[in-house]
């Protein structure tokens, strides 16, 4: 098992912390986000962890002493979505975590051997223009449909890949990519127009599990909120 983590991106709306800082390795309580995720997925026996970098490339370089992680680079992160950055690392998408890079992940709730592929996903409450998930009584993944919502599922940053369907899903972002006209597109889309083929589920998490900082006020609320339980 070995996990990609996504953290090309250049988080404008967190300037002016991510001037000189990459979004991902945004401090929270204490800590830069990705340094979390990493040490939560070695704490699971994960070895091999991959870190997609872009913007600030150079700001990771210490991970690879410190963490024994591999970094790649995406010289693109300013021109396409992340589909692109899962592209450039797609030989490592099987049997495989997927975290993204700006996630605050509060507890360790991945799991040490999952069974099928599955999306990490919370409750969350009044929620806009969020990717929510629609699930039979299995819980078996059956829709993923973008919109505003109150307390539905939504995709918290973190999924799993089986082996088979991690390498039926390198084959759809080959052909997205050899097709072009992918510029718009995040990886979830090709997972998204491709439900039906393959098996993954949804796994409960609680709404405090994760969080995604993807503004300043996001990581405002989010201080306010861990500093009201120290």
């Amino acid at each position: 098992m070995r996990a990609i983590i996504l953290a090309a991106g250049m988080g404008t709306r967190l300037r002016p912390l991510t001037f000189t800082t990459p979004k991902a390795l945004t401090p929270v309580n204490g800590k830069p986000m990705l340094e979390t995720q990493i040490e939560y997925l070695q704490e699971i026996g994960v070895e091999e962890i991959v870190v997609v970098t872009g913007y600030l490339a150079e700001k990771f370089e210490y991970l690879k002493e410190k963490y024994g992680v591999t970094l790649v680079h995406n010289d693109k992160y300013n021109v396409y979505n992340n589909i692109y950055t899962m592209y450039l690392v797609r030989e490592y998408l099987h049997d495989t975590y997927v975290i993204d890079g700006d996630n605050y992940l509060h507890r360790n709730f991945l799991l040490k051997s999952p069974k099928t592929s599955m999306y990490f996903s919370a409750r969350k409450p009044e929620f806009k223009e969020e990717w929510m998930i629609r699930y039979d009584d299995h819980y078996k993944v059956t829709d993923i449909v973008i919109g505003d919502g109150e307390h539905d599922y939504i995709l918290c940053g973190v999924s799993y890949w089986s082996e088979d369907d991690g390498r039926y899903i390198i084959g759809k972002l080959e052909e997205a990519v050899s097709a072009g006209g992918f510029t718009e597109l995040y990886w979830d889309d090709i997972v998204k127009d491709n439900i039906p083929d393959i098996n993954v589920y949804l796994q409960e998490i609680h709404p405090d599990d994760s969080y995604e900082i993807d503004s300043l006020e996001d990581l405002e609320k989010l201080n306010t909120l861990l500093a009201a339980r120290n």
